[in-house]
């Protein structure tokens, strides 16, 4: 019976390591902090990424700055291109620039990218889409398989499709005490001394 645990075991840590293997995240044109991580095969573009944050499997991040703290779970598309809603076509064809398609009908100005913010000590379940140009704040905490096409606010729980408030983690009051604290920008060493504390919100308010 041992010896058959012990062959599971050792088939899933190969199993596990192939996948890291063989789906290695592609980066380009990043800045992450060496606290973090990128998952497999997950594809991150023109993004950062503050510390000891992580971006799970499978997911596309375009044109991100995440904070630090982040949890971000698998199969997530964070940003990506816009469209030219108010033109005769959506298509980027008849933008400038390069497009998938290599060709262009006319060069009119178009900016398909716009930058997308997750602050800080944010969660965002896995199969969420979040718009590019949202805004996530502080604390934030975004249910799986959400579609997020509007700013969240600090603290607040956000769910569905289209995205819906279920409600804040905290009183309006606790939230601007953590907003000013700011503890995701402390040094290791203070939030090591601090972390005890961490699984109670009112003795982590009093000592800090």
């Amino acid at each position: 019976m041992e010896e058959i645990i012990v062959f599971r075991k050792t088939k899933y840590l190969i199993s596990k390591l192939l996948k890291k293997t063989l789906n290695i995240p592609a980066i380009k044109n990043c800045e992450i902090d060496v606290t973090s991580r990128v998952c497999s095969a997950s594809d991150v573009t023109n993004s950062t990424m503050g510390r000891y944050s992580y971006i799970g499997s499978y997911c596309s991040v375009i044109n991100t700055n995440i904070g630090s703290f982040c949890s971000i779970a698998d199969h997530c598309v964070i940003g990506g291109a816009a469209h030219s809603l108010d033109w005769v076509s959506t298509s980027p064809v008849f933008n400038s620039g390069k497009n998938i398609m290599h060709k262009n009908f006319s060069e009119s100005n178009f900016e398909p990218f716009k930058n997308t913010v997750i602050c800080n000590d944010v969660w965002i379940g896995s199969n969420s889409l979040i718009k590019s140009g949202v805004r996530i704040g502080n604390g934030a905490v975004v249910g799986m398989g959400s579609v997020v096409t509007k700013d969240v606010e600090p603290y607040t729980i956000v769910a569905g499709n289209p995205a819906k408030v279920i409600r804040k983690r905290f009183d309006s009051v606790t939230i601007e005490k953590l907003n000013k604290i700011n503890w995701w920008n402390w040094e290791n060493d203070k939030i090591s001394e601090m972390a005890t504390y961490f699984n109670n919100i009112d003795l982590f308010l009093k000592k800090s």
